[in-house]
Formats: C-alpha cells, structure tokens, sequence
C-alpha cells in the first residue's frame, strides 16, 4: 500500500496506542499463569503474533471488548500441534522460544522472511547450557529454531550487546526451572529499559529476580515459582506517540496533546526531554498523563545515544532532519539488527527528501534543512514508514510506500493523524 502527503499542521487530542511491549509481555506472563485479565491491550500485528503462540502452548485466549481474558497454562505450556510462526515479530519469536524449553517435547518456530534474517544465537547458546536442545535449522542462528524442552536452571552468561529481548525471555521462562539460575550479562546490555519493564512486570505476578551488583547485569533467578498475574491495565506507547509529538514539534502551526502518557519503565519516554533539548514547546502533567507540544519554535541540534531506546531513531532522526546544525546519532548499531537494517534505511531515504545525512557502522550524522518532497520506500518496517510519514508532512508532496507495515505496532497512525488534519491519501499501486 501507498500513501500521498502534503504539508499538514495538526491539532487536536489523541490517545498513545496502548505498548507494543508491555502488551507482549503482559499476554505471556497470564498465559504462564492461571486466569488472567489484560486491560488495553495494543490489537497489532505483532502482539497478535503473541497471542497465537500462546494458544499453541495451550492458553486459552478471550477478546471481549477491550481486554484479554486469558486462560493461562500454569507454567506448564503444551506441545504445540503445528510450527509457531511469529510473523515479523522479533518479541514474538525470543519469548516463545524461551518458553518452547519448558515443554517435554520438541516445538518449532518461524516467521516472515524478514524475522528470518535476525540473530538468536545468544539465546540458542544460553538454552543449550541450561539443559535444553535449540538449533537453527539452516545452522546460521536464524529463524526456523527448533527446540526441545528441558529447562533446569544453572549459573550462565549471556551476550548483551545484540538483543535485550533474550534477557528478558530468560528472565520470564527461568523462574518456572526446576533449578535456579543466575544469569549474567557480558558485554554493554543494548535496550536496558525494556530489561527493567520486564522486572517489574514480573514483581507484578509475583516473580522474584534478584539483581546481584550495583551495573544491574547479574540476576539471581529462583527456580520452582508459580506465575500469579491476575488484572493489569497496559500503559500508552512512548515509542508509538513519539511520532505525534515530533510531527507536532517540527510544523509550525500545530498543537497536539497526547493522553495516556504516565510515567512508567519505558525508555523511549526519553523522547520528552529529547524535544526539550531540541528547543520543543512541549509539557507534561504527570498526573493527568498528557504530554501537549507546539510547533513553530525551530529546532536546535542535538547528540543522541541510542544504546538504551533504539526504536527512537528514526524519530530522531527526521527531527535532526529539519533542526538548525548538525546532529549526530551514535552507538546505533544494534539498529541494524531490526525488522530492517534502520540505520541503512534512513542513510537511502532521507537523502531523497533532501537531508544531507553521514551513515558509519554505529552512527549517523545529519545536517538539518529545507526537505522536498520525494517517492521514498517504507522498507516494510513500522518505524521507517511512520519516519517518512511526519517527514512528508513537513515537506509535502510525498509518497510513502509498504505503508500497511504500520500494522506492527500502530495500526491507527494513519487514521489518527488524519483526524489531527494531517493531508494523507491512500493510493492505488500502479
């Protein structure tokens, strides 16, 4: 699918989609428990992904409304009938791999051609120490996995640098080990927050994972726990309302209040003060969980390290698009390692809107000015395409493509950035 887009200024009030992360994990922790209630969950491609896995494991899953009543396996998942396929959901595929080793069989998991691409192997290493059996099939740590079931728990190390989404399947799958495990982290743990959102998700059903040193990269993981997540309310998306807020920043003439944003574990609400430096009219009311921007101030330059909230680059980076001097995007490696390679993504399309951009292994250099309208290609990946979108909407005369992929994890961005004035037309492939 493709979309057109003129210059739009937007204003009005909208809700943050409901968190693509905290909705994974809340779907996983009731599926390992009895009977659970999940309250807003986000309805998305890749938390549905999640959903299906957890019915093959045996969950029993309701939608009634707005909530998920979920009839939990007890920490004792069944062998699956059939392949899991994941989609395109990297969440998906780690939590349900970590999970596959509680069984007392053998289960399979795939997905789309682009999950098959992405690396498992420090978990596929760290399962094997732990007494179970997981391999690629075409030996390359790329999806399809297969695992056999077997967990015990013992002392292991895990590489941290390519994925936090391992850590956290260990953190959610070894408490249920016969054994307790203590865990360490080797290397600089990339996406800390969404370790920290998985901790306390897990306090929350009654998991206890004690953090061993003052770095937080040493977990002592008790064996034999019994899951008790019983009614919880998912927060709004930061990452998800992070393009609202930067479209509403960068247009003059705009003014956008985004609800349902309190303060909670999510890195990615990092993006408020990433607006303030940049020289944004944006407040916060805490308590009311509002977060009101207004466009017209220019933005200034700014130094982003993407080590702890790698799904904030490509925002960023169409903001240093249109602010005044040079920004530079650093310790961004593990970008590479997405749905798409982001960081070559947006090194070949900002340009075509006019952005004089630097890409290195790690890094990004951008020199902010007048963006034209262009063609650019959405490369099937969520963020890009929702980039590109607020990036046409500052300059006009844009199309977009691959739009559906916005299905991951914001299926109503173009829908409510319509119903905020922004000028956006589907339109037929030719």
């Amino acid at each position: 699918m493709r979309v057109s887009i003129d210059k739009s200024s937007i204003k009005g009030k909208v809700f943050a989609p409901p968190s693509k992360s905290y909705t994974h994990r809340a779907v996983t922790l009731a599926a390992l428990s009895k009977e659970s209630t999940v309250r807003r969950p986000l309805i998305s491609a890749d938390t549905l992904a999640t959903v299906r896995a957890s019915e093959m494991f045996g969950a029993s899953v309701e939608r009634n409304e707005d909530r998920l009543i979920i009839h939990g396996i007890n920490g004792k998942p069944n062998v699956p009938d059939d392949i899991i396929d994941a989609a395109n959901s990297g969440t998906t595929l780690r939590f349900m791999t970590a999970v596959a080793a509680l069984t007392d069989g053998i289960t399979v998991l795939t997905g789309d051609t682009s999950l098959r691409t992405r690396p498992n192997g420090p978990l596929l290493e760290v399962l094997n120490q732990l007494g179970v059996k997981a391999c690629s099939t075409r030996g390359n740590e790329r999806a399809p996995l297969v695992v056999k079931g077997g967990l015990k728990g013992q002392d292991v190390s895990i590489d941290g640098s390519i994925s936090s989404q391992f850590i956290s399947a260990l953190l959610i799958t070894c408490p249920l080990a016969e054994n307790s495990t203590t865990l360490s982290i080797t290397g600089k743990l990339k996406s800390r927050p969404y370790v920290d959102v998985t901790l306390e998700m897990l306090e929350l059903a009654g998991i206890k994972v004690h953090v061993d040193d003052s770095n937080g990269t040493r977990f002592i993981i008790p064996g034999k726990q019994k899951y008790d997540f019983k009614d919880y309310t998912v927060p709004g998306d930061f990452s998800s309302a992070s393009y609202l807020l930067a479209a509403a920043a960068m247009i003059s003439g705009s003014e956008v209040t985004v609800k349902n944003l309190f303060p909670s574990k999510q890195g990615d609400k990092v993006i408020i003060e990433i607006l303030r430096q940049m020289g944004a009219d944006i407040t916060w009311d805490k308590k009311a969980g509002n977060v009101t921007v207004r466009g017209g101030r220019q933005l200034k330059a700014t130094t982003f390290d993407a080590g702890a909230t790698p799904d904030l680059v490509p925002t960023v980076a169409v903001l240093a698009a249109v602010a005044e001097g040079t920004s530079r995007i650093v310790n961004a490696e593990h970008v590479r390692y997405k749905e798409t390679d982001r960081l070559q993504a947006l090194a070949t399309e900002l340009p075509k809107l006019g952005v004089d951009l630097k890409e290195e292994r790690d890094s990004l250099t951008i020199t902010g000015g007048k963006l034209h309208g262009a063609s650019v290609h959405g490369w099937d990946d969520h963020r890009i395409v929702m980039a590109l979108s607020i990036a046409g909407m500052f300059a006009g005369n844009t199309t977009v493509d691959t739009t559906e992929a916005v299905s991951i994890s914001y299926p109503d961005f173009f829908k409510d950035m319509r119903s905020l004035g922004a000028k956006i037309e589907d339109i037929s492939e030719e």
